[in-house]
């Protein structure tokens, strides 16, 4: 099975800035998107970032220009480099690998972040 291991995460001012990194091991076919997920208590998980196997990505509204997802290929690593942070980004950001021939995801355990003064 697939396994993916976060770090990263932690408690930050606002204004300031983390990334989160997550690595997945085990047999990974190549065509596959990694992303990241956030859910804040309370709310509905929200897609925060996607990337693809060659490059191409997505970032949700309340994000673009502050987040930069990015991919080490050959590590199968995944990263979320977050700047400018806000309090509303508070959550527990989890990230995945879904691949698309065996139409299967699979996820990190999560990794909270905490934005507060």
């Amino acid at each position: 099975q697939v396994q993916l291991v976060e770090s990263g995460g932690g408690l930050v001012q606002p204004g300031g800035s983390l990334r989160l990194s997550c690595t997945a091991s085990g047999s990974i076919s190549g065509f596959n998107t990694m992303g990241w997920h956030r859910q804040a208590p309370g709310k509905l998980r929200e897609l925060v970032a996607t990337i693809t196997n060659n490059g191409r990505t997505n970032y949700a509204d309340s994000v673009k220009d502050r987040f930069i997802i990015s991919r080490d290929y050959a590590q199968n690593t995944v990263y979320l480099q977050m700047n400018s942070l806000k309090p509303e980004d508070t959550a527990v950001y989890s990230c995945y690998i879904y691949q698309n021939l065996k139409r299967l995801q699979s996820w990190g355990q999560g990794t909270q972040v905490t934005v507060s003064s």
